[in-house]
């Protein structure tokens, strides 16, 4: 009888990452819960040990589960977060307390789990995915903590996600539009259809505006499962908000009350409703307990949510935004309109390959002047070249620059944008976006680095050096 292989341990934070990255990759949906219900199950089911907020969505998850984290502490509890991908570092996946693990509490927490990974891999069809693991991580740590309540967002989709092995007390849906066709269905109301599936039978769920057709696929659901549902506009709602210095000032009608002139330090409509969905979840989960005016307010001026329409630098101004679908560049847009006054914006955006580049490119398209495109370091990113043939048919030849290195893309378009805003560095600005990467790594950059002496001369005659490109440029202009 053959032995079980030992396990593979880490001593570094590093080598927890290359043994995550060994796996299946965390975009990759195998529709079933098995696996991760195996490797709970010898955990000793850690995911009922809490109670539980669960949220999926296209876009706003992330910013709203911190927004219930923020809120719930506020209230004394013990709160863990599990949240993906990050925009940094791994550990910003697991948080205890509003703070992600440290380094050596995330190499504890993947060796936990560790010792029981081939156990579960020789019995499955397929082995635990990168994500299934981080999720086995996570739940497992809440547990040891102890927490009172964990706050999930789902990696991807929602019946099938490795996340709802956990019976959520209260889900939260927020807008759903198009994203992961590939896996998850090519229109709202397919993806709707596995989203619903955070809804547990007997459970209450927050659902944020959508489409007719989106909100009758998860009514549908609910009835057919026995859940309550709460509406925007209906049970919950944003009633006012007026943009204000470093933020907005909102007033939110809760499930119990109205809670008027909160300062929310994040900029756009849409955070303005991603709050109201997270005082309603915290509602619901409560009960029929009215939250303090004054908890409320406290809570919501302490959010943050790093990459979304976040100031990173002045002079110029380089905000940085985690936008990678359509439905999301629409949302930046509208806040970049609604909050400031730059009199022009330059784009610094890079993405992944298997996205909605076209509808990306052409929501941004009308308030960028300029637009560099780059890449993120990930083997999903889409070529500078290729996404540069793209952006040339919705922005124009003399609008794009091609600047393969993220770091020379970013100091390109600051000059760019000092130089179109005639001088006066005060009116202008930089938006680095298209995908949590390109975002995650620009921070980190833009931190640490020093610059490169890329400037908007050199980054016009980039474009050229490539031959693909330049003969492509090429032929478009003999189009003409």
């Amino acid at each position: 009888m053959s032995e079980t292989p030992a396990p593979r341990l880490a001593a570094t934070i590093e080598e927890v990452w290359e043994a995550l990255q060994s796996r299946w990759p965390e975009t990759r949906l195998e529709p079933s819960l098995d696996r991760i219900r195996a490797l709970l199950e010898i955990l000793g089911d850690p995911q009922n040990a809490f109670r539980v907020i669960q949220l999926t969505g296209t876009n706003g998850k992330t910013s709203t589960s911190r927004m219930i984290d923020t809120l719930l502490r506020s209230l004394d509890l013990r709160v863990g977060r599990f949240t993906s991908p990050h925009v940094e570092r791994i550990n910003e996946r697991i948080s205890i307390d509003g703070e992600p693990l440290s380094d050596d509490d995330f190499v504890a927490a993947f060796n936990d789990v560790a010792h029981y990974l081939s156990m579960v891999d020789d019995d499955q069809p397929h082995p635990l995915s990168f994500f299934e693991t981080t999720v086995g991580m996570a739940y497992a740590k809440f547990a040891e903590a102890p927490v009172d309540v964990a706050v999930v967002e789902v990696g991807l989709g929602g019946g099938w996600d490795a996340t709802n092995v956990a019976d959520a007390d209260v889900a939260v849906v927020t807008p759903i539009s198009i994203d992961h066709a590939k896996y998850l269905g090519d229109t709202p109301v397919a993806i709707a259809r596995e989203k619903a599936g955070i809804i547990k039978p007997g459970g209450v769920a927050v659902i944020a505006d959508q489409t007719v057709d989106v909100a009758a696929v998860l009514d549908q659901h609910a009835a057919e499962v026995g859940a309550r549902l709460l509406w925007e506009g209906t049970d919950y709602a944003v009633v006012s908000r007026t943009p204000a210095v470093g933020g907005q000032i909102i007033s939110l009608r809760g499930l119990h009350g109205t809670y008027e002139d909160l300062f929310l330090p994040l900029y756009g409509a849409h955070q303005a409703q991603n709050a109201a969905a997270a005082l309603a979840a915290v509602e619901a989960l409560l009960g029929e307990t009215v939250l303090g005016d004054e908890i409320v307010r406290d809570a919501f001026a302490k959010v943050d949510s790093p990459g979304r329409l976040e100031i990173v630098r002045s002079s110029p101004t380089i905000l940085l935004d985690a936008a990678h679908n359509p439905a999301g560049a629409e949302a930046t847009v509208a806040a970049l309109e609604d909050s400031f006054s730059f009199s022009n914006v330059v784009g610094v955006i890079g993405v992944m390959e298997d996205k909605d580049v076209e509808g990306l490119l052409a929501a941004f398209e009308p308030v960028l002047e300029h637009l560099v495109v780059t890449q993120n370091s990930t083997e999903r990113a889409l070529p500078a070249v290729e996404l540069a043939k793209i952006a040339v048919e919705l922005f124009g030849e003399e609008r794009v620059s091609v600047v393969p290195r993220l770091a020379d893309a970013i100091d390109a378009a600051m000059g760019l944008s000092e130089s179109s805003a005639g001088g006066s560095i005060s009116e202008g600005a930089v938006l680095v976006t298209g995908s949590v990467v390109t975002a995650g790594e620009a921070r980190t950059l833009l931190g640490t680095r020093s610059s490169s002496g890329v400037t908007a001369a050199t980054a016009r005659v980039v474009p050229t050096q490539d031959p693909e490109l330049a003969a492509y440029l090429d032929a478009d202009a003999d189009d003409d």
